[in-house]
């Protein structure tokens, strides 16, 4: 009986070790502990200068809206794909590419990974950057998981795809159905925002998206104020080390 106890609490032991490595980097969820502990992960670059990203495109109804507006103000950015969105609308991940956006993996949809398992997880990162890569002509480097919850078979599927992870410094919380053009600016000025990288979206259910939208132009001005230059991560200079 005593071997038997053994076996068990050796077994338990074994579920909890696996568990801390599936579920322990989602920590980097929390936004004080990614800024101080992993500040690369969180996208802090070269001051001077703010990473601009939107997430969970292209979609037809809202993502030509945001490439006319970025390029009035002459900003190019990096657009965090969705596999399947991009397999609904090959040609317009390729026209983000055309006009000069950098492309990357958000994900093939937009499930949270902690409920898969290594393989689904290194399955549908290979077939979004596939995706990507076929529609855009363009080789994503960067992956930013959906909801920003990273796991451990997340980080080694990302590793051994070649694509670097990277969450936000500073988010505007566009995606909720009562954000203003206002309230996102103010979100996205509360984070760090000099040598920071931005989280927003070029599409959200909610249709909070034409918020987003119309919140360009705010935030043009705020970061002139400041002297600050918004453009792409590859633009950004993050170390490749932490």
């Amino acid at each position: 009986m005593r071997g038997l106890g053994r076996g068990v609490g050796l077994a338990a032991a074994g579920v909890a070790a696996a568990a801390v490595v599936h579920a322990g980097p989602a920590v980097t969820t929390v936004e004080r502990l990614r800024l101080r502990l992993t500040p690369r992960l969180a996208g802090v670059g070269t001051g001077g200068h703010v990473a601009l990203t939107f997430d969970d495109g292209p979609v037809a109804a809202s993502t030509p809206a945001f490439l006319d507006a970025l390029a009035a103000h002459g900003w190019l950015a990096t657009f965090f794909m969705l596999g399947e969105e991009v397999r609904r609308a090959p040609g317009l991940a390729a026209e983000v590419a055309a006009a000069g956006h950098e492309v990357a993996v958000h994900g093939d949809d937009h499930g949270s990974l902690l409920r898969r398992d290594p393989l689904a997880t290194m399955d549908g990162l290979r077939r979004a950057r596939n995706t990507i890569a076929e529609a855009t002509g363009a080789v994503p480097g960067w992956f930013r998981p959906p909801y920003g919850v990273l796991t451990g078979a997340a980080l080694l599927a990302a590793a051994r795809l070649d694509l670097r992870p990277v969450l936000w410094t500073a988010w505007g919380r566009d995606w909720r159905a009562v954000a203003t053009p206002e309230s996102i600016v103010t979100d996205l000025l509360a984070g760090r925002v000099d040598g920071g990288t931005l989280l927003l979206h070029d599409f959200a259910a909610s249709g909070s998206w034409r918020a987003t939208l119309a919140a360009l132009p705010l935030l043009a001005d705020r970061l002139a104020a400041r002297d600050l230059t918004a453009g792409p991560l590859a633009d950004h200079r993050i170390a490749r080390t932490s």
